[in-house]
């Protein structure tokens, strides 16, 4: 019979180290311990927050969300490239507004490639606030949309170190980055050319792929000019609004009304002459033998 060696053996186990409940979630890689710029992005969501490091824990400086954009005036679209660009447009102003350095660092109102601002950027955002772009676990391709969040951050007035290379647009033959190529993204151009190519070729598709764009107006060519207006609406109040939902008048049965002692005893002492009675024992017969 052959002999397999124990891999892992228990003096293996002694000396296991387990990771974060963070890094074990997929959620962070606890890499730097300063002002981190961090994006995370669900089916329906995306999430951009300041977070700074402490002995204590994670504190979240600042916070952004694409469900915010609705209130911007960009209902449909919230998480492509372009509403990522929001959503880092919107954290930047926020976070400035919050530290009081909004009116000094207004970043670049308006959108120009890396080609032709790379001898000012660095002047327009000296000095203002600096934080460190953390991806976690996202997969650092060229284009992805934390790159999108990464470019509206820096044109709204936050230092983050960076290069050209990942950002939609880029060439890696050429190694230049196509400024054209990214503004359309950056504008929804994207979109758009995806929309009219199948409102030719595919009208059957075009209809319930792009309904919600049918429902409210929107057409190809009015696209860019939507997400103007959003970027100038976030510039002009980037306060976070409570939301006005109401909560729920009833509660599921999943989502129980926590009781009080008092309630608990009660509802104890009416379940067990409710047993009792079902048994056939009088539930006063003690107190009549007293």
């Amino acid at each position: 019979m052959a002999y397999v060696k124990a891999q892992k053996s228990k003096a293996y186990f002694k000396r296991f180290q387990v990771k974060f409940k963070r890094r074990r979630e997929g959620k962070t890689d606890y890499r730097d311990p300063s002002y981190q710029s961090g994006q995370e992005q669900t089916n329906k969501d995306i999430v951009a927050q300041i977070i700074h490091a402490s002995i204590s824990g994670d504190i979240v400086l600042a916070a952004a969300y694409s469900h915010e954009l609705p209130h911007y005036g960009l209902d449909v679209g919230l998480t492509n490239y372009a509403a990522a660009y929001c959503v880092g447009l919107l954290l930047a102003r926020r976070v400035l507004k919050q530290l009081e350095m909004d009116t000094e660092y207004e970043g670049n109102v308006e959108f120009t490639s890396f080609r032709q601002m790379d001898n000012n950027h660095v002047q327009i955002i000296a000095g203002s606030f600096r934080a460190l772009l953390d991806v976690g676990l996202v997969r650092t391709t060229t284009g992805n949309h934390v790159f999108g969040v990464l470019k509206g951050a820096l044109d709204g007035g936050v230092d983050i170190p960076h290069s050209e290379k990942r950002f939609a647009g880029f060439n890696k033959d050429s190694k230049q980055l196509d400024p054209e190529v990214h503004r359309k993204y950056t504008y929804g151009g994207h979109v758009a050319a995806y929309m009219k190519n199948l409102m030719e070729d595919e009208p059957e598709k075009y209809q319930s792929h792009f309904s919600e764009y049918i429902k409210r107006g929107i057409e190809p060519d009015s696209i860019e000019g939507m997400y103007k207006k959003v970027h100038a609406a976030i510039r002009a109040d980037h306060e976070a609004k409570k939301s006005k939902k109401e909560p729920p008048k009833e509660h599921k049965k999943y989502n129980l009304k926590k009781l009080s002692h008092e309630e608990r005893k009660a509802k104890l002492i009416d379940r067990l002459k409710a047993l009792n009675s079902a048994a056939g024992v009088d539930n006063d017969s003690d107190k009549d033998d007293d």
